[in-house]
Formats: C-alpha cells, structure tokens, sequence
C-alpha cells in the first residue's frame, strides 16, 4: 500500500496539458512498430546483408538529423502546435509507402524523407512539455511525457511482433493509423491553449538569449548525450538483431521483450525520478543512470541466458529512467524564451546523429569482431559519457540543484 501511495503521489501537481500531451504521445507511440523492427525487416524478409541494413538504418539516423535541425528553428519561429500536428499529418502517408520500396536505394530515400518529417515532432514537443509543465515540474512533465511513450513502446513492439509474422506491411499501416489519430487528439486540445511556464523558465537560466552555437558548455553535454545515445540507441537496431541471430529469439519473443521494457519503465520511472529529485544531486542521479546502463551491455557480453537478457534489459530501463528526462530538463533550463526550440533541436541533433552512426557502427563491429567486443565497447563509451555528466551538469544551472 505504501508503494502504491508513492507511485499515485508521484503524479500529483503535474498539469492537465502535461497529462494530454502524454496521451497524444502514447497514442503515436502505441503504434509505433516499424523502427524496432526494421533491421529485422530488412534482414528477413528483404534479405539485405547486416552492412546493407546498417547503411539503410543510418539514413533514418541522417533524417532525424535534419528533422531536428528544422523543427527546432521552425519551432522558435512558427511555434510547436503548427510543428507538431503538421509532423503528425505528413509522417501518416509516409510510412504507408515504406513497403513500396524493396531495393537498398528507394527504402534508404524513402525513410529519410519519412524521419526527417517525424522528427521535427522531437523538439516542438520538448518545448510544449517545458511550457505546460507547472513550475517546479519540469522534469516530472519529461517523465511522464517518456512514460506514455514506454508505455507504447510495451505495447507496439509486442503487437509489432504478432502483426510481423503474419505480414510485415501491417506493421507500417499501424504507425500510420496512430499517428493520424494522434494529430487529431493534440489539434482538438491544444488549439489556442495559453502556456504555463515560459517566464518561469526564463528567470531560471544562464545567459538566457546566448545562441546554443556558442555556449560551449552545453555543446559538451550534447556530446555526452551523444555518447550516451550511441550506445543505448542500439536497443532500436542492433540489440534486436542480437537477440535474433545470437540468442535465437522469435519475433514475437523480441516483440515481449522489448515491451518488458516499456513496462519496467512505466512502472518505475515517475517513482524514481521523484525519488531522485529528493534525494540525489542531478550529477549523482545522470552519473547512475548512464553507469547502469554500462553494466547492462556489459551483461549482454558474457552470456545469452534469458535470465540474463531480462536482467540486462532491467537495468537498461532503470539506468534511462535516470538518464534520459534529466537530459531534457537541463536543455530547458539552460535556453531562453526565444531560443528554446533552438537548443532543444541541437539536443535531438545529438540524438538524431547516433541514429546515423549506431547502426553502421554497431553491425560492423558485429559483422567484424562479434557481440562480444560489441558490448564491451558499448559499456566503456559509457562509462566515459557517466564521467562527464558527473563533472559538466554542475556548470549547467544557476546552481546544483537537487532537481
């Protein structure tokens, strides 16, 4: 009963429009099955080679790029209600042509064009949560803005698993159909909705209006952010097709287990993160998550025991339970009122560059040396990315707080 008190406490203060923004990302993430999936997809049913499908799964990577970049400057100028519901509108008819596209050229061009459109979603999205946030829960808005994604991530991948051996195609029209039915939800609520906490925001900064071009100390914590996603994006590609070759997992059994995750996740996160904020000084809290999730790739080295994969995966969620809101508070704390979309966009560029690099990267390295040496390294890039959050997010706010 007392963990049950916590866990409904944790939700406690958040906004109304913080509560609706997770429930249009939980419906557009709920239908997100193809990314999981489409190293599998290219793999099995295409039979693409691993270099092949690295180099294909990288250009999502170099359109994610590209959508963060805009959608963070149309962001600032046109603002996130129109980014949002027209990223939401435009990535529907995309996905449904993915499956048009069979040859290495025509799928690589076809998913840039469709991640640079989704993507844009990314950093208007980020500043809608830091503007209906109420003060004071900016990180707990993140939270649970990521909660409702996990929570669709537990569900689509697991009913992506089920749809994909019966046709891969379904996988494409159920991301289609759920990001339609999410623009509709956020157009309806957010048309003319007032914001809550831009001039909160504002007083809470250093140097406000400096371009995030030239602040050197945030440009250095989105390259530990970029590390840290090199490394734990892998969950999107490469660990996927790990546990399809070397733990000779199904798909549906891939699909559950990465739904695990999402539930893990969904469960503990608001609980953790409050726990946080009380307890741990933000390096304390970023330093843990990232060094728990080196151990969960480090885990992934020695052995393919299913007992071990669910450990593995555990700490995997706890660590960006630890991880991965405090990236976004620190971001919005850090812009100013004007250049939030800004600094948010190079923030999803740190992100959207390891959806470039990781797939290559992690199938070559798997392809040359095997997963073993694979997880190692993950690990010990983690490690590095842990060691520099301790000692870079102390200089990022006004003080270190206990945030």
């Amino acid at each position: 009963m007392k963990l049950l008190k916590l866990y409904i406490n944790s939700f406690r203060g958040l906004s109304s429009e913080s509560w609706m923004l997770a429930l249009v990302m939980l419906i557009n993430r709920s239908g997100s099955m193809v990314l999981p999936f489409l190293g599998v997809y290219m793999t099995d049913h295409l039979h693409f080679d691993l270099k092949s499908t690295g180099i294909v799964l990288s250009f999502f990577g170099i359109g994610s790029v590209v959508g963060s970049w805009i959608g963070g400057m149309i962001t600032d100028k046109f603002g996130e209600f129109r980014v949002q519901s027209l990223s939401l509108f435009l990535s529907a008819p995309m996905f449904c042509l993915i499956p048009l596209f069979r040859s290495e050229i025509g799928l690589a061009a076809i998913i840039f064009i469709q991640s640079s459109i989704s993507e844009a979603f990314r950093p208007a999205n980020s500043v809608a949560v830091s503007k209906y946030a109420k003060p004071g829960n900016i990180t707990r808005a993140f939270s649970l803005n990521r909660m409702a994604v996990n929570l669709g991530f537990s569900v689509g991948p697991a009913m992506g698993g089920i749809l994909a051996a019966i046709s891969y195609d379904f996988l494409f029209y159920a991301n289609a159909t759920g990001a339609v039915i999410a623009g509709f939800v956020y157009v309806f609520f957010f048309k003319n909705r007032l914001y809550r906490n831009s001039e909160i925001l504002k007083s809470e900064v250093i140097l406000p209006q400096k371009s995030p071009y030239k602040d050197y100390r945030f440009l250095l914590f989105c390259f530990c952010c970029f590390l840290f996603s090199v490394c734990f994006f892998q969950l999107l590609n490469t660990l996927t097709i790990f546990y399809r070759e070397e733990a000779k997992l199904s798909k549906e059994h891939i699909g559950f287990i990465l739904g695990f995750s999402g539930i893990v996740v969904v469960l503990l996160e608001m609980i953790l993160v409050q726990t946080a904020e009380k307890y741990l000084k933000l390096k304390y809290t970023m330093f843990l998550g990232t060094f728990l999730c080196a151990i969960s790739f480090a885990i992934l080295a020695f052995d393919t025991s299913v007992w071990l994969l669910v450990l593995s995966i555990t700490l995997l969620s706890i660590g960006e339970i630890w991880s991965l809101p405090f990236m976004a508070t620190v971001t919005a704390l850090r812009s100013g009122s004007h250049n939030k979309g800004v600094y948010m966009g190079i923030l999803g560029m740190a992100f959207s560059v390891s959806f470039i690099i990781t797939p290559t990267l992690g199938t070559f390295v798997a392809q040359k040396f095997g997963f073993g040496i694979l997880w190692s390294g993950t690990a010990i890039l983690l490690l590095i990315a842990a060691s520099g959050f301790y000692f870079i997010v102390p200089k990022m706010t006004t003080q270190e707080r206990k945030i």
